[in-house]
């Protein structure tokens, strides 16, 4: 990846700010020295990062901090509207973000906005689908959901610990389109769940995945994708991922600046770096796991070989084919977390 020599970071580091700290709740990928540096580097704000998984668990922690603890927010992009409603995001100004550049099906107006007003911006997204080693299992098995039940494959399958995807693409495979997912239809979804935790041998987070998929623990990963493999494809090109021909969910993550927060003018400078193409091309191939950025003029800093990884081109394909998670209010989530731990206590 080239360096940041001319680029948005300059301009940033034109406008100063008086706060030289900000906190930001972020998933993994966030946390990368590679991603962070150069910011700091031109703009002397140091980003202090803490890591969670879940909206839940994050909007638990901005709960229980004292207001302002917290500048920045990565967040689910379904999941805006509810940090909206709960009065945690500050609005952004339009003309400060560059989503004219973006892919248009990741813009997510609705989602990231309310009443015409902008409280976040689609970041980086992906696929939740199947990930496997194509040298142990039948590649062509794997373009249908329900060999995974079949039986063949007992034992040699792990499920991303994330209800939110898992769920959606429990609906996706039993024809049940994710946005019609209610607390009523969500009773369908419980033998199927059952039967795909009896076949799987492991239930794990991202690490634990990507881990029991590069050493062979097991064969496939329900729930991964290029954001799971594509870190690990240099040491192991057995690695792949596919969308069933029912189709597969897709991830979009949003990042916002908070409502308290005290720095907003270095919080909407972050914001501005994360979605520029430098920013973008940092965030798509961060250590902790890759996805597409949503900035198309990433593609300029991106190497070949980073698009291949990142299947830049079969992208119009794979957003066709795709559904968003499942928009979860209080009730539904709630739902969802409790048959969820139906399912992971299940023997």
């Amino acid at each position: 990846m080239r360096l940041l020599a001319t680029s948005a970071l300059a301009l940033f580091a034109a406008t100063p700010v008086m706060a030289q700290e900000i906190n930001a709740l972020v998933w993994c990928d966030h946390t990368d020295p590679a991603l962070l540096e150069p910011f700091t580097a031109a703009t002397g704000i140091t980003v202090n990062v803490k890591e969670y998984e879940g909206t839940a668990a994050g909007l638990a922690i901005l709960e229980q901090s004292q207001p302002g603890d917290w500048d920045v927010m990565v967040i689910d992009g379904v999941d805006v509207g509810r940090a909206v409603d709960a009065g945690l995001l500050a609005e952004l100004p339009a003309d400060a973000l560059p989503t004219a550049d973006f892919f248009p099906e990741v813009v997510m107006a609705e989602q990231n906005g309310r009443d015409g007003k902008i409280y976040a911006v689609t970041e980086k997204f992906g696929y939740n689908t199947i990930a496997f080693d194509k040298t142990k299992v039948d590649p062509a098995d794997m373009e249908d959901w329900a060999a995974l039940t079949s039986g063949k494959y007992d034992g040699r399958i792990m499920i991303y610990d994330y209800y939110v995807p898992i769920m959606g693409l429990a609906a996706v495979g039993n024809g049940l389109a994710t946005a019609d997912l209610t607390v009523e239809t969500l009773a369908s979804l419980k033998d199927p769940l059952l039967a795909l935790k009896a076949a799987a041998a492991q239930v794990g987070d991202v690490v634990s995945s990507q881990t029991a998929l590069a050493t062979g623990e097991v064969d496939i990963i329900v729930g991964g994708g290029e954001w799971l493999t594509a870190v690990l494809m240099a040491d192991n090109p057995n690695l792949d991922w596919t969308i069933p021909k029912q189709g597969a969910v897709r991830w979009a993550q949003s990042i916002a600046v908070l409502q308290a927060s005290a720095n907003k003018d270095a919080a909407l400078q972050f914001v501005q770096y994360i979605v520029s193409p430098e920013g973008q091309a940092r965030l798509a191939t961060s250590s902790c796991y890759w996805g597409m950025p949503a900035n198309t003029k990433a593609g300029d800093v991106l190497t070949p070989e980073q698009k291949a990884v990142l299947r830049w081109d079969n992208q119009p394909e794979y957003l066709s084919r795709a559904q968003l998670y499942p928009v979860a209010d209080a009730a539904l989530d709630t739902a969802m977390q409790d048959l969820w731990t139906t399912v992971l206590q299940a023997e």
